[in-house]
């Protein structure tokens, strides 16, 4: 048994617990100085989201080893003409294949710093060199046979020169295992770029489960809206942003096609909407998040959800008594952080005493300290993290055995 434990299972076992250091970037070097097998199970991992970690930006140096003679020689030129003289040594390793997380605000910005700190005092580099400089990379990684399993799509002013989507087209495993879409910011003026990298990805992926989408130009809606609809398991959905209402309701419809895998809801500053009713026909929606948002009363709720997070948002008291009532047993986390204290806060405590016994976490802000909340507190037997902010503490009123417990 210790045979068979030492030859087969062990390696398996050991990328397990190194996968559970993802984080952990002191630990994964010291992992590869253990012996040469820990080093080759190691060093993928470590290099498989470099950008976000807080780690110096002077590994991008690493990458240039791996690019095309011709390439390294364009680059070389372009360096030596700002006083750089970069040298391309071997590595051990290929490290742009290990790549699987890649967010375009994070590469910019280590390319950005990288270039900073070997300039010194020569001549500042234009825009475009450092934009040359990205596309060099970006399409290292394609062509190295990454698989991308996150990808993060801060579009700003960076343009991605024609030939980064004709080998997109080549190298469709690129972006074939996505799994999670971040879409930020998009500037018009740069809008056709922005557009074409959407489209090249729309056409690419089906497994994504996750997607956030926040305060981006409306030119790339429809590209948005295929990547949606193209999905065979979407379990977690997050908008952020004041969008037009026609938006609304083309995201809402393109929704309706998750309805039988959508798990997590995320409403972040957003105007709240009769659209959003189309969530009651969601059969596995367990988690609703609402930040920052403007909600009008919804008449036909029938969300039955355990998790529930309101933060800041204009509260429907009825709506949300609703909820409780609907979700009852089922609601086992809950979360209210207002501004202002509730408007009928006696009905909302009366909903969760009555319907929602099971919650097992609680945090209520600015909420008035009263009879009703002590005894809803002392019926939730199953209580694990109870926070509380209460205006207008008086326990003049509460009996001193409910105060004290």
């Amino acid at each position: 048994m210790a045979s068979k434990i030492h030859i087969s299972d062990m390696p398996e076992l050991m990328e397990n617990i190194l996968n559970n250091l993802n984080n952990e970037v002191c630990s994964l070097y010291s992992c590869i100085l253990v012996s040469r097998h820990w080093c080759k199970m190691a060093v993928p991992i470590l290099w498989q989201d470099p950008f976000s970690f807080n780690r110096r930006f002077l590994f991008i140096s690493k990458y240039f080893s791996s690019l095309g003679e011709d390439e390294k020689f364009i680059l070389k030129e372009c360096l030596e003409e700002h006083g750089i003289n970069e040298e391309f040594s071997n590595t051990l390793f290929d490290y742009a294949r290990f790549l699987k997380v890649l967010d375009l605000w994070d590469l910019e910005s280590k390319v950005s710093q990288w270039i900073t700190f070997k300039l010194r005092n020569s001549k500042l580099f234009y825009e475009t060199d450092v934009y040359h400089i990205i596309n060099l990379l970006f399409k290292l990684f394609i062509e190295s046979g990454a698989t991308l399993h996150k990808l993060c799509l801060g579009l700003q002013s960076l343009e991605l020169k024609p030939e980064i989507f004709y080998i997109l087209g080549e190298n469709k495993q690129f972006f074939s295992r996505i799994r999670h879409l971040s879409l930020d910011v998009v500037y018009d003026n740069n809008i056709e770029s922005d557009t074409t990298l959407l489209w090249t990805l729309a056409k690419s992926i089906t497994k994504i489960n996750t997607i956030e989408l926040n305060n981006f130009d409306s030119e790339i809606f429809h590209a948005i809206i295929y990547i949606i609809k193209s999905q065979e398991q979407l379990r977690l959905i997050s908008l952020s942003g004041d969008y037009p209402m026609k938006f609304y309701g083309d995201l809402i419809s393109a929704l309706e096609s998750q309805k039988d895998s959508l798990q997590e809801v995320i409403l972040d500053h957003c105007d709240f909407n009769a659209e959003f009713e189309v969530f009651n026909n969601f059969i596995k929606l367990e988690t609703l998040r609402i930040r920052y948002c403007k909600m009008k009363p919804l008449k036909s709720l029938d969300y039955k959800i355990s998790t529930l997070e309101v933060v800041e948002s204009e509260i429907d008291t009825q709506s949300m008594a609703l909820i409780f009532e609907k979700s009852g047993i089922l609601l086992q986390r809950l979360k209210l952080e207002l501004d202002e204290e509730f408007q009928n806060e006696l009905l909302l405590l009366e909903a969760l005493k009555s319907f929602c016994l099971n919650i097992v976490y609680l945090s209520i802000q600015n909420i008035g300290f009263s009879p009703q909340l002590v005894e809803l507190i002392g019926n939730l037997q199953k209580l694990q993290f109870l926070s509380l902010w209460c205006n207008a503490f008086d326990v003049g009123d509460i009996p001193e055995e409910k105060v004290l417990g």
